[in-house]
């Protein structure tokens, strides 16, 4: 199973041993409200609404019981009573070492998910830093994400999602990303969809434009501050600049 980050989640899968029940609660109340937002904000039609779809298909991917898709698609389109009000709220920062990164909170209580945010950072070797300060280096993009399976190769995809406004194809080892422009993201996917393809996620994220190399050392602790601000309810998505070397996550395998 993936982190629900934004930064490559072949780096960061590798790095949990075991997931435990509660941090599968978690991730699950966290794909829930992405249904619920995108029902919310764009209705319970699938055929109109394909970040509705997409939010979906994350979330049967990662195992969300059907019952639970169905209710937060309610609960968001307001078949329910009254939907509840998130605000989108993005927070900047450094990790250790400056590693930069990009905090996404979706929250009922935006005191609450501020004061969470930089409690967590301060004690993780990181800090908040000023709006601006640290979004420069990203780009919005469309990310689809595709496990590697017997069959499917990199040129495969390439040649499914270039006609579709696809930028590039990377792979990650495990899986490959497929990056597009945002205005491009739906098309990419349903091209995959026509040629056979399946993936596990297509969504907007921050992508950096510059990325760095970190060693074991640093790579660690960041993990240990992305995990912290993953247990906080108010954090939706997280995305970083950091990059590790096969060198680097073949020791970090051996922990």
């Amino acid at each position: 199973m993936s982190l629900m980050s934004g930064h490559s989640k072949w780096a960061t899968t590798k790095h949990k041993k075991a997931i435990t029940d509660s941090r599968r609660a978690k991730a699950f109340a966290k794909l829930i409200k992405n249904i619920e937002v995108a029902a919310k904000i764009g209705g319970a039609d699938l055929s109109g609404n394909p970040t509705l779809v997409d939010a979906i298909q994350k979330a049967k991917k990662t195992s969300v019981p059907n019952d639970n898709i169905d209710r937060a698609v309610k609960r968001g389109s307001g078949q329910l009573g009254d939907a509840v009000e998130y605000l989108n709220i993005m927070y900047e920062g450094y990790g250790p070492n400056g590693v930069a990164l990009m905090v996404e909170c979706l929250t009922d209580n935006k005191n609450r998910a501020a004061a969470d945010v930089r409690t967590i950072m301060s004690r993780n070797g990181g800090s908040l830093a000023d709006p601006g300060s640290v979004a420069y280096n990203f780009e919005r993009k469309g990310v689809i994400s595709i496990t590697k399976t017997e069959g499917v190769s990199e040129d495969d995809i390439l040649l499914a999602v270039l006609d579709a406004g696809a930028e590039e194809v990377k792979n990650h080892g495990e899986g490959f990303e497929v990056i597009t422009d945002t205005a491009h993201l739906v098309e990419s996917r349903n091209a995959l969809q026509a040629a056979g393809i399946d993936y596990d996620s297509s969504e907007a994220e921050f992508v950096p434009n510059l990325k760095v190399e970190v060693d074991a050392d640093t790579a660690r602790k960041v993990f240990k501050l992305i995990d912290a601000l993953e247990e906080s309810d108010d954090v939706q998505n997280i995305y970083s600049n950091f990059d590790i070397s096969p060198e680097v996550q073949a020791e970090l395998d051996e922990d």
